[in-house]
C-alpha cells in the first residue's frame, strides 16, 4: 500500500508543530521549510489554505492517505453526532493508532509495520490490517512469538502515556480498548471543524 515515506521533520516544520513526536531537527528549525528559511515574507493565508492545511495535518498525523481519509469523512458525515468529532474518533479507533497509543510501538509508522507484519492480535486472532476499526471492548495483544521482539520491549519500557479509554497489562502484553474516546480526551491539536468546512464546499 502506498504511504508517505519522506522526511518527517520537513512536514512537521510545515505545520509548525512536532506532529510525529519528539524531533530534534524540528526543535532546531521550527519555522516552515523553503529556500529562504525564516526570512521569507509569508502573506496571510486564505480561508481555503487554512482549511486545507488542517486536513493535511490530520492526514499526516494519523498516516492516512487522501482517499482513505475522504472515505472516513463520508462515513463520519453519515453517522450520528458531530461530524468532525466522529471523524477523529474513527481515526483514533484504527488498529495502528491504538497499538501506538498503548505503547507497543514508538510511532504510528512503527505501529503500522507491526500490524502489517502480523505481530498483533485482536481478540486472540491475528489481524494484519492497520486500518482495522476497533470496537469498544476489543482486546489488543502481542502475538506469542513476537513478545520477545526487542523493538516492542524497548517501546513498552519507554512508554509513559496513560489514556482513559484504554488499559494495558504488562504481564500479559495485552490491552483493552475500553471505549471510543470523547473529543476532549483526544490529545491531538487538530481543528476538525476546518476539515468539515473544507469537505462541505
Amino acid at each position: 500500500m502506498a504511504r508517505y515515506t519522506g522526511p518527517k521533520s520537513k512536514i512537521a516544520r510545515k505545520f509548525g508543530e512536532a506532529i510525529f513526536g519528539d524531533d530534534k531537527a524540528f526543535e532546531k528549525k521550527n519555522y516552515p521549510p523553503g529556500q529562504h528559511g525564516n526570512n521569507r515574507r509569508r502573506g496571510k493565508k486564505s480561508e481555503y489554505a487554512v482549511q486545507l492545511m488542517e486536513k493535511q495535518k490530520a492526514k499526516y498525523t494519523y498516516g492516512i492517505l487522501e482517499k482513505q481519509f475522504r472515505n472516513l469523512f463520508a462515513k463520519a458525515n453519515r453517522s450520528k453526532g458531530v461530524t468532525g468529532e466522529v471523524l477523529l474518533q474513527f481515526c483514533e479507533a484504527r488498529l495502528d493508532n491504538v497499538v501506538y497509543r498503548m505503547g507497543i510501538a514508538n510511532s504510528r509508522r512503527g505501529a503500522r509495520q507491526l500490524v502489517s507484519h502480523r505481530h498483533i492480535t485482536v481478540n486472540g486472532e491475528l489481524v494484519d490490517i492497520p486500518s482495522y476499526a476497533l470496537k469498544a471492548g476489543d482486546v489488543i495483544g502481542v502475538r506469542e512469538k513476537s513478545k520477545s521482539l526487542q523493538a516492542i520491549q524497548d517501546a513498552l519500557s519507554a512508554n509513559s502515556s496513560v489514556y482513559e479509554w484504554m488499559t494495558w497489562n504488562d504481564d500479559k502484553m495485552e490491552g483493552n480498548f475500553v471505549s471510543i474516546p470523547e473529543r476532549i480526551q483526544i490529545p491531538e491539536n487538530i481543528k476538525e471543524q476546518l476539515i468539515v468546512e473544507l469537505y462541505s464546499k
